[in-house]
């Protein structure tokens, strides 16, 4: 018996050593972005970074071993889907940085 998921359409869903490898990798960048923040040895800049990057690392982790998406499945769809998820990504993060940013600029400190 095999332990890859398959559907109707013969489509993969992955196995439970992908889902594993999935769950371990998104505990290691977990435990990462938090071990770096609560520890308190690091600058902000430091602590920005690797969180920023942690969890996009965690974000690709989801969509490719849990979810799947990938460029040839379903006729590229998914790779469309993909590019929508991180233009909109890109959207809601620079737009909360730009009015975060501009809130910061325009305050009145005295």
């Amino acid at each position: 018996m095999s332990d890859i998921h398959t559907s109707h359409d013969g489509a993969s869903h992955g196995s439970y050593k992908s889902y594993f490898i999935g769950l371990i990798i998104s505990i290691v960048l977990t435990l990462i972005a938090f071990g770096v923040v609560m520890t308190g040895g690091f600058s902000v800049p430091v602590m920005m970074v690797t969180v920023v990057v942690t969890a996009i690392a965690q974000v690709l982790v989801q969509l490719v071993l849990f979810m799947h998406l990938n460029t040839k499945a379903e006729g590229g769809w998914n790779f469309i889907a993909i590019v929508f998820t991180v233009g909109i990504l890109g959207l809601i993060i620079g737009g909360s940085l730009w009015i975060m940013h501009n809130i910061h600029v325009n305050m009145m400190l005295n």
